[in-house]
């Protein structure tokens, strides 16, 4: 009997074509030439001098960078403790069915809607001293509140802005992870009487950890990608309290058109955003596997 071959069409590779192609333009060919500039020394639009690893040396000595980089991982890990607690206890409030589950919804998702520039904007109304309702607030309780003058009430501001912004995504994310969880968990927990500490603990929790490290490393990426709204708010100041990695990196290219040293800078940028998710994602991963392996030997 002879063997059956079956057949391959591979004209199913021009379906992806398209696909392939904005991902080349969108990705692949701005990397690259992000790398060509990061080893040139670019003198004028038709000349530039190879320089090699150069920019790279001089991007990992800035004392400016380094007080950046600080400055960065401080507010995105202010951010991740702040904000994931906060949409968890968000979700866990929020009704889980009927209209005035979906009215909530529909609040809670308000402030995702309100694009970047826009959210800088209103906290810079917001925060103001004479018609801002916060800046007011504080002021006639006796605080000398001032984002534009003061260093930490300006990062405080940012921080707070950004949690009033994308807590919400953290909330829905929950949400959606509570909303999976099977009612005969309840059920049996109801039966042994257990705690809502014990049903948290031991039911939605662990149920809860796929959208949890989804939502940790969107807004760890997110956060330590900052740009728009601190630009708006504080314009990276007063001083340098609120410049950012991504500011930073745009002085360099934008404002000084350092193309050479700006380009090493974004590829390095790049890769400490790498470097932290992966690290991230492995210790969520360890977490989620050693809380596994604790509850089989009980």
């Amino acid at each position: 009997m002879s063997q059956y071959v079956k057949p391959v069409n591979q004209k199913a590779w021009w379906l992806i074509l398209p696909v392939c192609l904005c991902v080349a333009f969108s990705a692949v060919i701005p990397l690259m030439t992000v790398v060509n500039y990061s080893v040139q020394d670019v003198i004028s639009p038709t000349r530039a001098v190879f320089v090699g690893t150069e920019w790279f040396t001089a991007v990992m000595r800035d004392e400016d960078l380094h007080a950046a980089l600080l400055r960065q991982l401080l507010f995105s890990l202010s951010v991740l403790a702040i904000e994931i607690p906060l949409g968890i206890m968000l979700a866990l409030s929020m009704p889980a069915s009927g209209w005035k589950a979906s009215a909530v919804l529909v609040l809670v998702a308000l402030s995702l809607l309100i694009p970047w520039n826009v959210v800088g904007t209103i906290w810079q109304i917001f925060g103001r001293t004479d018609i801002g309702l916060m800046g007011r607030a504080l002021s006639m309780l006796g605080i000398d509140y001032s984002y534009a003058s003061n260093p930490t009430q300006a990062w405080l501001t940012v921080l707070l802005m950004d949690v009033w912004h994308w807590t919400p995504l953290v909330a829905l994310l929950a949400y959606a992870g509570l909303r999976s969880i099977p009612d005969a968990y309840y059920q049996a927990a109801s039966i042994d009487g257990a705690s809502k500490f014990a049903v948290f603990r031991y039911i939605q929790l662990p149920k809860m950890r796929g959208v949890l490290m989804i939502a940790v490393l969107l807004r760890f990426m997110d956060s330590f990608m900052i740009y728009t709204e601190p630009f708006v708010l504080t314009g990276g100041g007063p001083g340098d309290a609120t410049t950012f990695l991504s500011q930073y990196l745009t002085q360099k290219a934008v404002g000084q058109f350092d193309l050479g040293p700006a380009a090493a800078f974004s590829l390095i940028y790049f890769l400490i955003i790498l470097l932290f998710c992966f690290i991230l994602y492995n210790w969520m991963l360890r977490v989620g596997t050693q809380s596994k392996e604790a509850d089989h030997e009980q």
